[in-house]
């Protein structure tokens, strides 16, 4: 897809977005480590698949998706993109997507146990998601890959 980016006042706060280490990300992994659990950082399990961390002890590799950007069935965006960037948009989470289903096959083809979870059950629990993954094999109810 060929496009060209046009900046607006509406997209402007999205600049300079954290990629990794993410205020979710950091959280969780306190509630990990408070409940026991020790942790890797950014360790890739496979070519092109970095988790956001793993849990090498528990063979379990943990991506946090953003609610936005990976559309969480509750909170991720129902309406049409429009405006100018409508069509880029639209490919952009197409892509994020598609890179999520990627990750999660090259991670367990290489024997790891995948636990995506949602920006929201954290902000909920995030202790209740740390223990989830803390369970001999985690909790596949903390799973939407």
């Amino acid at each position: 897809m060929e496009g060209k980016w046009v900046s607006t006042d509406r997209g402007a706060h999205l600049t300079g977005r954290r990629k990794a280490n993410t205020a979710p990300e950091v959280t969780l992994r306190k509630a990990v480590h408070a409940a026991g659990g020790r942790f890797r950082l950014h360790r890739k399990v496979a070519k092109g698949c970095t988790p956001d961390f793993v849990i090498p002890s528990r063979g379990v590799a943990v991506f946090v998706d953003g609610c936005f950007w990976h559309g969480c069935p509750e909170h991720g965006r129902t309406k049409p993109w429009t405006g100018p960037n409508a069509e880029l948009w639209a490919e952009k989470m197409r892509r994020n997507s598609d890179r999520d289903q990627r990750s999660t096959s090259l991670a367990q083809e290489h024997g790891w146990t995948v636990v995506r979870v949602w920006e929201c059950s954290i902000r909920d629990d995030a202790s209740a998601v740390a223990v989830g993954l803390l369970r001999p094999r985690a909790d596949t109810a903390l799973r939407h890959a």
